[in-house]
């Protein structure tokens, strides 16, 4: 067989030519270490969109229009906040600042916005520049600035940049928003822009863009987590030589994956903060196998290359299957729509792979020469007990399982069969969701005060950026809008009545203005102004047969005379090539993103005008629903992808394929529990949690695996409850090291900057705990059921008498 002249291969090299095996393994971590200086990070939540349809709409309104939405290839946000940022004073401070940035020829500023502009332009149409603006302002009285402040409200675009307190009688507010865009990013822009507004004097800051917290997450996670492994592992090898052995293949396992990562040109996004735990926490169950099973041979008195040729054999071929159905898992996230979640596929698939290799072949080889060294140098032993022996306190706990396996194992199933199908019918509760909020870290404020005492690096940064975020979102008019993009020669006649028919009794979720919606568009932008230009009325009306206030011929003639007033507004709604407009609508604020959505469709789907909607509520929505399909389809895929591949293994390896099926009888209890745990917790399925299934599946695999392959190894020369004895204090002792490293190291991302890292630590800490206490506690009474129906056991000793252990050749095969 290819498994057994595979295994008999390697295990005979690493007997012969440990030391050739370990220096090669130690040359190609040089290699993987020279990828690393060119792994590059990405942050935010724009990459997990990028390629969505609503997204790529939006990217187009940013190009196309030149209000509210950045107008530029980059764009910097400016907050001020003053007794009233509609004052002539606080106006001329904001107007100066632009004024000083445009000036800046080191930050290539193509334009400016602010309300202070769009009041200038109210008081001197002609005022183009800013600087005529800033003289506008400085001429009017307080008066005519108050009047001109009324009329701005009436602009599109005009009351989501200043704060809710905004009033119309008064003409005051506490708080404005501008914006500052450039025809490309530069080198430390926020700074420079920061430096540049600081000296107008006021209170102007910069909001910055989204932090980007995966340097810090790792700077506390991965020392907090490596100290706590190793810890564990202390007290799972009891030896300094075996402690030293596992770290360093634990670290060349991270090497070569973030080496290949460079190598590959795949970036570092934030989902792969949760790859480096990922693979110490296969690695170190892969090395606590490895030396437990080696040191229950040594201590049966075998030599320590038969000893590593037995371990070997057996471990190799376990190794196998766990990483060929973990691959298998994480490959199901490659069909996924979102680019991070199949990154995250391919790399924690390649890991796997990596881990394999280095536990199942450097390991012992490292551990055959060390061993040999001892033999003939004074190097210190401690302990060589494998954990989990028989007497041991903690192989008697393990022993709880296999004590019911032998009183009620179909009692103990059916109690396991209710108790998972109510888990089944609460987790179908669980949610789907995602929001730039799963990206951010919280205030400085909300920190623990222990993570701030930290030293140096592993210190929490405060970022600014979240405090002012967070006062944006509570004092200025939230996400209560949709965009429609409409692509359409807006010169035609009756182009404009089309765009307007489009809000004719709009669905619930939009806001009316009698039966029509309330929006804002080229039709609104043309009212407006013909209320204040006498002159551009008599034009509208001329071109309007139906008197109806939209002008439905010689539309080019009404574009050019919008655009030749600066203060019209035409710009934030008409395309500079007229080919394409945008209508903005007013929605309920208390509508769920998936009601949102749904209306904008219809609304889109019901014009005759080529039109996308686009806007947050929109590419959230559908974000999750590309989620949701990612959950069930990597789901489907890994459940039955590695079922198969569990199915086809037994029977080729024991001839049992029976045994595939009752290896998944954990997993599956495993992903119920996990996600009747999110629901239990508030946890709804996101960008970065995902992948979580498909990653039980694979951690869960891991551990039932080694018992199912122990017991089928005991099964071949021992009755069936010596088999499982044996299968579960064997493997268990190294299972227990496992989950409780594996635990500690993942649980450590609940510290991560990013809140979403944080909630995917937990639920792979819960994954692990469910996986084992499924394999050291159900997967017996499985096995015994599994006995009963396909190897006929039972009858068998009721034939032979309970105390005889029926050959090979009595056995009912399946």
């Amino acid at each position: 067989m290819v498994f057994e002249w595979f295994t008999d291969e390697v295990g005979d090299a690493i007997a012969s030519y440990p030391g050739r095996i370990s220096l090669a393994f130690l040359l190609l971590t040089a290699v993987f270490v020279a990828g690393l200086g060119n792994v590059e990070t990405e942050g935010g939540s724009n990459q997990f969109v990028e390629d969505l349809e609503s997204f790529e709409a939006f990217e187009d309104i940013q190009r196309e229009f030149s209000t509210g939405f950045g107008g530029g290839s980059t764009s910097t946000q400016l907050l001020q906040r003053e007794r009233n940022v509609l004052s002539r004073t606080s106006m001329l401070r904001m107007l100066r600042a632009q004024e000083r940035l445009q000036d800046h020829g080191g930050l290539r500023v193509t334009g400016v916005s602010s309300p202070a502009r769009t009041v200038a332009q109210q008081l001197d149409p002609e005022a183009a520049t800013v600087e005529t603006q800033i003289d506008a302002v400085e001429r009017a009285t307080a008066t005519e600035i108050d009047r001109a402040v009324r009329r701005a409200a009436e602009t599109p675009g005009f009351t989501s940049q200043v704060s809710e307190d905004f009033d119309t009688e008064s003409a005051a507010a506490r708080a404005a928003q501008a914006s500052v865009t450039h025809d490309r990013d530069v080198d430390s822009r926020e700074e420079r822009v920061e430096r540049v507004v600081g000296t107008v004097g006021g209170d102007i800051d910069i909001v910055g863009s989204a932090p980007n917290t995966i340097g810090s997450s790792l700077a506390l996670v991965l020392p907090a987590a490596f100290i706590l492994i190793v810890g564990f592992l202390i007290v799972a090898y009891r030896d300094l030589v075996d402690l030293l052995l596992g770290v360093v293949a634990i670290l060349m396992t991270l090497l070569w994956t973030f080496g290949f990562l460079g190598l590959a040109d795949i970036a570092f996004n934030p989902l792969l903060v949760a790859v480096p735990p990922l693979l110490i926490a296969v690695g170190i169950d892969f090395g606590i196998h490895a030396v437990n099973r080696y040191r229950e041979e040594r201590e049966r008195g075998q030599p320590v290359g038969t000893a590593m040729d037995i371990t070997t054999a057996q471990l190799l071929v376990a190794f196998f299957i766990v990483m060929g159905t973990t691959v298998i898992g994480f490959l199901s996230n490659l069909p996924s729509a979102l680019a991070p979640i199949r990154d995250f596929g391919l790399v924690a698939a390649i890991g796997i792979c990596f881990t394999f290799l280095i536990f199942g072949i450097f390991l012992p080889a490292a551990k055959v020469k060390t061993d040999r060294l001892r033999a003939k140098y004074p190097i210190p032993t401690m302990s060589e007990r494998p954990l989990g022996s028989e007497g041991s306190l903690l192989g008697r706990a393990l022993g709880g399982g296999v004590a019911i396996a032998q009183r009620a194992p179909a009692l103990f199933m059916l109690v396991i069969l209710v108790g998972s199908g109510a888990a089944g019918v609460y987790a179908t509760g669980v949610g789907t969701g995602f929001s730039q909020d799963d990206f951010l870290p919280p205030e400085y404020e909300e920190i623990p005060e222990w993570q701030k005492q930290l030293p140096g690096p592993f210190a929490p940064p405060e970022y600014s950026t979240i405090s002012k975020s967070n006062y944006i979102e509570d004092n200025f008019p939230g996400s209560s809008s949709v965009l429609l993009f409409v692509e359409t020669r807006m010169h035609r006649d009756a182009a404009l009545d089309q765009v307007y028919r489009a809000g004719n009794d709009p669905p619930p979720t939009v806001l009316r203005e009698g039966r029509h919606a309330e929006s804002q568009s080229v039709v609104t932008v043309v009212r407006s102004y013909a209320d204040r230009d006498p002159q551009f009325a008599d034009l509208v009306a001329r071109n309007d047969p139906d008197d109806d206030g939209i002008p439905e011929q010689n539309l080019r003639e009404v574009y050019d005379s919008l655009e030749s007033a600066p203060a019209s507004g035409v710009g934030g709604v008409l395309a500079d090539d007229r080919r394409s407009t945008l209508v903005t609508y007013s929605v309920d604020p208390d509508a769920t993103n998936r009601e949102v959505a749904a209306d904008a469709e219809t609304i889109a789907a019901e014009t005759s005008l080529d039109a996308t909607p686009t806007g947050n509520a929109i590419i959230f929505e559908e974000a999750s629903e590309l989620i949701l399909s990612t959950v069930l389809t990597s789901l489907l895929i890994t459940l039955v992808g590695a079922s198969a591949f569990l199915i086809v293994v037994y029977h080729v390896l024991e001839g049992r394929a029976s045994l595939g099926v009752a290896n998944v009888v954990p997993i599956a209890l495993t992903v119920t529990f996990v996600v009747a745990s999110m629901r239990y917790l508030g946890i709804d399925f996101n960008a970065i949690n995902g992948v979580i299934l498909s990653l039980t599946i694979g951690l869960g695999i891991d551990y039932s695996v080694h018992v199912v392959h122990r017991f089928a190894d005991e099964f071949e020369n021992a009755d069936l409850e010596t088999a499982l004895d044996r299968a579960i204090r064997g493997t268990g002792g190294a299972l227990t090291g496992s989950m409780l490293t594996t635990v500690a190291g993942m649980g450590m991302l609940v510290f991560a900057l990013n809140p979403a890292i944080g909630a995917f630590g937990v639920l792979t800490a819960l994954s692990v705990v469910y996986a084992y206490i499924a394999s050291i506690v159900v997967l017996p009474s499985t096995l015994v059921l599994w006995d009963r129906v396909f190897n006929r056991s039972r009858a068998a000793k009721l034939l032979y008498g309970r105390g005889s252990n029926p050959t090979p050749e009595t056995r009912v095969e399946e």
